[in-house]
């Protein structure tokens, strides 16, 4: 019997299965990672946008994570959608108490639609209580500007923005140049305590990336929990969202989900 590598999600459900938790089973189960989960909220949503949020009490979330690691030797965890600060605390609690240590963290606050996933009032709390803990995290120009308090338009402020939120804790920040324009490429920021490099890769003109973050931070902790080095993981993760995007499929009338099973054949 082969060795099944074993990660762990917490994060909100997205009802049309293109992001959070869904997203995150999809991209482990293509990378042949089994995944697990702690459902964090239930939203309500479509391509189109988020109707409504249902936010789980941050102690049933903690129990949630407790029953799985007291069962499942789980290699790597992710975090997406924690939406308040009872959450934020519950989850940075246990993965205290479990000794999680490779903590991928994908910093989600804002939904494509506009919704607010993380409320401002939490914010320092998600900063002070989760961030020490964090292997990698994963923001987006958005979520940069907001953890470095730094108005990012270059690569120059994308490496400032990086420091600061080196300097809160996380090993390896990966700014995701997705929102910043550079013509036709997307540059990524990779900064870690001895290092600084930009992954460079040619934009896809599609309006189907409804889940990319949720996909390219599932794909690292695929990546790691399977033990690949934290950088090959990163890079590795990287390739699996430009596939995606390459591999366009269409679903719903909004900002349709990437293509998960690229890799698969008919």
């Amino acid at each position: 019997m082969s060795y099944l590598a074993k990660a762990l999600t917490i994060a909100g459900s997205d009802s049309s299965a293109g992001a959070g938790i869904q997203a995150d089973l999809k991209t482990f189960m293509a990378l042949n990672v089994y995944g697990t989960t702690a459902v964090t909220s239930i939203t309500a949503q479509n391509t189109k946008g988020v109707e409504s949020i249902f936010d789980l009490p941050g102690e049933f979330v903690y129990k949630q994570i407790e029953s799985v690691v007291m069962d499942i030797d789980i290699a790597a965890v992710k975090t997406g959608m924690l939406s308040n600060s009872d959450i934020v605390r519950h989850v940075a609690k246990a993965i205290k108490d479990f000794k999680l240590e490779k903590l991928i963290i994908d910093p989600v606050m804002l939904s494509k639609s506009g919704s607010y996933l993380l409320r401002s009032d939490s914010i320092e709390i998600f900063k002070e209580k989760l961030l020490p803990y964090a292997l990698v995290i994963t923001p987006n120009k958005m979520e940069a500007e907001v953890l470095s308090e730094i108005k990012i338009n270059s690569k120059e402020e994308m490496i400032k923005a990086a420091e600061k939120i080196y300097n809160l804790g996380a090993k390896y920040v990966i700014v995701k140049g997705g929102h910043i324009s550079y013509g036709n490429s997307v540059l990524d920021l990779i900064l870690t305590k001895d290092k600084i490099e930009f992954l460079e890769y040619q934009k896809v003109n599609t309006k189907n990336t409804h889940g990319i973050g949720c996909t390219f931070s599932a794909a690292i902790t695929a990546y790691i929990a399977k033990g690949f080095d934290v950088l090959i993981a990163i890079k590795k993760a990287r390739e699996f969202i430009q596939n995606a995007l390459n591999n366009e499929i269409q679903i719903g009338k909004g900002f349709g989900p990437l293509n998960h099973r690229w890799l698969w054949k008919e």
